[in-house]
């Protein structure tokens, strides 16, 4: 029996039961017979690193080689510019939605290569930068280190990058995806920089920035599918997100310090044996000879003379103050040749010891840091904290 022709024809998923078809209207992209995957197919392909990818980490270590070496945060932005679309570290997310164990390693192999070219180049800059004398790494150190800001910055471009791409798939958010390149490429950058420069607080701090930011990227993506009615269909697509939460919730954790503060909570009770009083009764007989031996009061004198800390005193405090960029270098000798052994940002505090040297030409002061590290510095980057002669 066949439908008047005047009559019009069902609605698509007429026949489909009650319940999936409400779940069909309330999804953001109602797919049916298999165009949802044929659209997640198709995303996922754009996704994956090409020789592109590549050529433009290339291109971009390069450029962050010459950034860390100048010190200048506008070669870090373009850097940033000339990085190429971070699709591989997007699809470390949409791989929990496909469910693809496959497409997983293929982004991770992806970014991981990616990195490593960003990472080579910036250990050649470091080779370079050991021959510099007074290499300036200011701006670099700012990206060994967590910052709220840089979070912010990496959560916005992660979201915007997994939101634009969604809405239109036949369009790269470039601009979205700088932010990604910035918080990922330029840590191991700077971590390559500091394994063959040898100077403190660049390896393995870049390392750990670039692998923390590299799961919270992962993090931000996944939640944003999940808003937009994209859910992992398979059981491996829930625990590949499972486990992605689970690192960055351990990583939030280390971030806060909880684990040092359970540390020092477990650590108390062993300071609380106090069966070690019991036997203090068997030692009133002793008290007794004691009281005969009146030669003790002789040790307080001798005491008395012990107050060569009066030197104490006479070490003043200076700040870093470097007028012609943000900080300055500690060598190990008053020498523009020698070992870095650290470089304190302007504002730093360090306690001036008596010593100094002047070669002619620049006057040296010996330091010392909070970390009871000595070192020198050109005594025109200092300005004094307390009051000190000759200053």
């Amino acid at each position: 029996m066949s439908l008047p022709m005047n009559e019009p024809l069902p609605p698509a998923g007429s026949n489909l039961p009650p319940a999936r078809r409400r779940r069909t209207r309330r999804q953001l992209y109602p797919f049916e017979n298999g165009e949802r995957g044929v659209f997640l197919t198709d995303l996922a392909r754009r996704l994956v690193p090409t020789t592109d990818f590549f050529i433009f980490s290339l291109l971009a270590g390069f450029v962050l080689a010459v950034a860390i070496l100048t010190d200048a945060p506008a070669i870090f932005v373009l850097a940033a510019l000339l990085a190429p679309f971070m699709g591989p570290a997007i699809g470390l997310g949409l791989a929990t939605v496909v469910g693809s164990g496959r497409f997983f390693l293929q982004c991770l192999g992806g970014i991981i290569l990616g990195s490593l070219i960003v990472f080579a180049f910036g250990a050649l800059g470091g080779l370079v930068g050991r021959f510099i004398p007074g290499i300036v790494i200011n701006n670099s150190l700012y990206h060994t280190a967590f910052s709220w800001p840089d979070f912010l910055l990496l959560t916005v471009g992660a979201a915007l990058s997994t939101f634009l791409l969604v809405k239109n798939p036949n369009q790269k958010p470039l601009v979205t995806s700088v932010a990604i390149a910035y918080e990922l490429y330029i840590p191991i950058a700077v971590a390559g920089f500091g394994i063959s420069s040898r100077i403190p607080g660049l390896w393995p701090d870049g390392l750990i920035v670039f692998l923390v930011n590299l799961a919270w990227t992962a993090l931000i993506v996944t939640i944003v599918l999940v808003l937009m009615r994209l859910r992992p269909n398979t059981a491996f697509g829930y625990g590949l997100a499972m486990s992605i939460v689970l690192i960055c919730f351990v990583i939030l954790i280390a971030l806060l310090g909880f684990g040092s503060a359970v540390s020092t909570q477990l650590a108390l009770p062993t300071a609380v044996p106090t069966q070690t009083l019991v036997p203090t009764p068997s030692s009133t007989p002793t008290l007794e000879p004691t009281a005969t031996e009146t030669a003790t009061p002789t040790l307080i004198p001798t005491n008395t003379e012990t107050p060569t800390l009066t030197v104490e005193p006479t070490l003043s405090q200076a700040y870093i103050k470097a007028p012609d960029s943000n900080g300055a270098i500690i060598r190990e000798s008053p020498n523009f040749g020698a070992k870095v052994i650290a470089s304190l940002l302007n504002g730093y505090l360090v306690v001036i010891l008596p010593e100094t040297f002047d070669d002619g030409t620049t006057v040296w002061t010996h330091v010392r840091l909070n970390d009871r590290r000595d070192g020198w510095i050109v005594r025109d980057l200092l300005t004094t904290a307390t009051p000190a002669p000759g200053w």
